[in-house]
């Protein structure tokens, strides 16, 4: 059976009834309070944030002329209502004011209202609308949204990347972008792996850790190298970042649901290399300084000599060879004949070490002979041929080689060699320095060797 047919009215009287309960359904669903008053000041909506914030429920407030006695002091209702009332006659028709409202319970609650004019079929004012929370709420939200801006604009010292839960940035500021070599508009949404290469796992794994557990409980920090933006190539340079991670959830949903990760980091690479250059100062010191009263108790020189390179090899290289000349010499000429003395430590593998006064068979241009001849440091590296480390007579493996002359009383007595595999940086000046400064003392003791057999 079908339904009877409804009249013009009923049908008029039904669509006001449905829109009445859709306004009333979309004013308690907004998180700002709200209320309205008309032309005469009588309230005429009230909804349950404001009710929340104020303790007054909708059928109380609704109908009641003004809010003098029960939603605002006697004291303070005349210029309070004034200035309410009065944006219907303020240009622009639209303000914003601070007030104390009372609660209920006869409380106060300090609240930003903001105020407009409602137009009338006629399009004079047929009434006001308020939007209010309290002030501590609506600061916090300016001091959040003020914060965003400091971290994502230019006077940041930070880097601030925002990363969705696919890992992939979302948003970042200049600095960061700075630090990653790349625009900002470059950055947003590229793989990890595009921006970083050494170090991009354990980045990934932060994330991935923050998306699932929160946040870690202190900075990390991470060393990383930035692939070039132009080539796409890693550079050479490792840099450190101190890192924290913030996990981000919507508030909007009644079980939170992770939105990403913010990455906040700060380069402390020169701080950090400063601090590692320190401690390795301060441990081949103590290296030393072990070695020479380990060294002031030996009888023979030779292993007075051997004994230095077994505490100058700790942290600084994997092996070390001695080489000397058959007589020492001022000034060294070719051809350089080397005879191999001494490896550490004991009972290294190498090729060809000759013994019994046979000279070791070095290739011309040589590091070892190299350094011989210029009375100084030769460091030389591994290129990507075949048979690099065999051709010069050095261990299976080695990569990098510092060769240093010894030199004692003005005479060169022969080289010291020391070799690092793959798993080690190259030598730098600052291990030429104290190879230098072992190598002087090393020729000391084999000079003192040379002088007691002669």
């Amino acid at each position: 059976m079908t339904a009877p047919h409804q009249s013009g009215p009923a049908r008029q009287g039904a669509a006001d009834g449905d829109d009445h309960d859709l306004l009333a359904a979309l004013l308690d669903g907004m998180d700002a309070a709200l209320c309205a008053f008309d032309a005469d000041g009588t309230v005429t909506h009230w909804n349950r944030e404001a009710e929340r914030i104020l303790g007054w429920s909708a059928r109380e407030a609704v109908g009641r002329r003004g809010l003098a006695g029960w939603a605002v002091r006697e004291a303070d209702a005349e210029e309070i209502t004034g200035r309410l009332l009065g944006v219907m006659k303020a240009p622009g028709r639209r303000q914003v004011d601070e007030f104390a409202l009372l609660t209920k319970e006869g409380g106060r609650v300090l609240v930003r209202v903001q105020s407009s004019a409602v137009p009338g079929a006629d399009g004079r004012p047929a009434g006001v609308y308020c939007a209010f929370s309290e002030v501590h709420t609506q600061i916090d939200l300016e001091r959040s949204v003020a914060l965003s801006e400091a971290l994502f604009g230019e006077a940041s010292a930070w880097g601030v990347v925002l990363v969705d839960a696919d890992l992939r940035p979302a948003l970042a500021n200049a600095h960061a972008a700075r630090l990653l070599r790349t625009s900002r508009a470059a950055l947003l949404g590229r793989p990890l792996g595009e921006l970083l290469d050494q170090g991009m796992e354990e980045l990934e794994g932060a994330l991935q850790h923050v998306l699932a557990a929160g946040a870690p409980p202190a900075p990390t920090e991470l060393w990383v190298t930035v692939r070039d933006h132009a080539s796409g190539a890693a550079t050479a340079e490792r840099r450190c970042w101190r890192s924290g991670f913030l996990r981000l959830a919507t508030p909007l949903v009644e079980e939170p649901v992770p939105l990403g990760v913010a990455w906040l980091f700060l380069d402390v690479t020169k701080t950090r290399l400063a601090e590692q250059e320190s401690a390795r100062l301060r441990f081949r010191g103590s290296q030393l300084h072990r070695a020479g009263r380990a060294v002031a108790e030996c009888e023979d020189p030779m292993e007075a000599a051997a004994l230095y390179m077994d505490f100058a090899l700790a942290g600084f290289a994997d092996h070390a060879l001695i080489d000397l000349l058959p007589d020492p010499e001022a000034d060294p000429e070719g051809p350089i004949r080397l005879i191999r003395a001494a490896t550490a430590p004991a009972g290294t593998p190498g090729q060809s070490s000759a013994g019994g006064g046979l000279p070791v068979p070095y290739m011309d241009g040589h590091p070892a002979l190299q350094a011989v001849e210029r009375c100084g440091s030769v460091r030389a590296a591994a290129d990507r041929s075949e048979g690099w480390a065999a051709a010069r007579k050095w261990p299976d493996g080695t990569r990098h080689a510092l060769s240093t002359a010894l030199r004692s009383r003005g005479r060169t007595v022969g080289v010291v060699t020391f070799l690092r595999g793959a798993s080690r940086r190259a030598f730098d000046r600052s291990d030429a320095i104290y190879a230098e400064d072992i190598a002087s003392r090393v020729a000391a003791s084999i000079d003192l060797a040379v002088a007691v057999a002669g």
